[in-house]
């Protein structure tokens, strides 16, 4: 019994560890490529990382291409037409050239031709709650690992306490859900200029951020309870974080869906709805698109390998009498 503790224990040391590391972690990665983004200049095309709290850039120029790069934004910089602009909208500091690419601007800049929101209107609650939501992980991690009943209550109730407080005061009392909201609002207008609209969907971004926050600590309160009352729902503490590679190919293929069926009118070329290449490769207008797994969505699966291992250790540990 006690090698079969040792060897849950180890297990979720392993998952946590990953899952402390894939917070921080590029977990999926998506390349835009055409004629005008010549391979020597955009070795990676326009690439950009998504991560659980936000997207990040992902490009890198090749050295002997910089100067090639260097040679396009200043062809489209100098171009009447500011809608042909594919690179910067006017808007990049030459000097940097390809060096200085920010991917998240030129995917923006690309997606704006075809009337797309900003990649910043995608998940506005997820993002800025998804480190509270890892700390709600690693607390039912932590509990499940311990095979005693009494000493698993005392790690969830302080650990799901501390994740509450640090919740409550991060987004209320520093104010960080509101500079998000007022972010998200400006990020949006300076893409799509209508303030009516923009308020309301800031205010929802407002209350629905609430609604997740308290709600959060409603199921903190049920995990509590559950594991006190029910001999076999520790395993959930087990089997919810292990499901981590789901939540995000889920949560990532709905928002796809949001922005390739919620064009606008604005773009200077028509498109008809569509579903974004979630997996794989995929073609819009004249561009290419790659959308793949990165190294962070390795670590979500091993957590999910080493979790299910050590859930079916416990288990058999009830199944026998060996677990409380």
């Amino acid at each position: 019994m006690n090698k079969q503790n040792n060897i849950v224990a180890g297990l979720t040391l392993v998952s946590l560890i990953c899952l402390i590391a894939a917070y921080f972690a590029p977990i999926w990665w998506v390349s835009l490529t055409a004629p005008n983004y010549p391979e020597d200049a955009f070795p990676d095309g326009i690439r950009i990382h998504f991560h659980f709290d936000g997207v990040y850039n992902g490009c890198k120029a090749a050295g002997k291409g910089t100067r090639m790069a260097n040679e396009i934004i200043q062809k489209d910089l100098s171009h009447d037409d500011e809608r042909y602009n594919p690179i910067t909208d006017g808007k990049k500091d030459v000097n940097k050239g390809a060096e200085g690419l920010d991917c998240v601007h030129e995917m923006n800049t690309i997606n704006h031709y075809v009337g797309m929101f900003p990649i910043a209107s995608g998940a506005p609650v997820e993002k800025p709650l998804a480190k509270f939501f890892f700390g709600f992980f690693a607390v039912m991690m932590l509990a499940f690992a311990v095979p005693r009943k009494k000493p698993r209550l005392l790690v969830l109730a302080a650990g799901f306490a501390g994740v509450a407080a640090w919740m409550l005061v991060d987004q209320f009392v520093m104010g960080k859900l509101a500079s998000h909201v007022a972010f998200y609002s400006a990020e949006t207008a300076s893409f799509f200029n209508e303030p009516e609209k923009i308020k309301v969907w800031a205010d929802n971004v407002d209350l629905i951020s609430r609604l997740v926050i308290f709600g959060l600590i409603a199921v903190m309160a049920v995990v509590v309870a559950g594991v006190a009352k029910l001999r076999g729902f520790q395993l959930l503490l087990a089997l919810v974080p292990g499901l981590l590679p789901l939540y995000f190919v889920v949560t990532y293929s709905a928002w796809l869906w949001f922005f390739g069926h919620n064009l606008h009118p604005w773009g200077a070329f028509t498109v008809k709805p569509f579903m974004p290449t979630v997996f794989g490769e995929g073609k819009v207008a004249q561009f290419s698109t790659y959308s793949y797994p990165y190294w962070g969505y390795g670590l979500l699966v091993v957590i999910f390998v080493c979790l299910m291992l050590a859930l079916l250790i416990r288990r058999k540990q009830l199944r026998e009498g060996g677990a409380e």
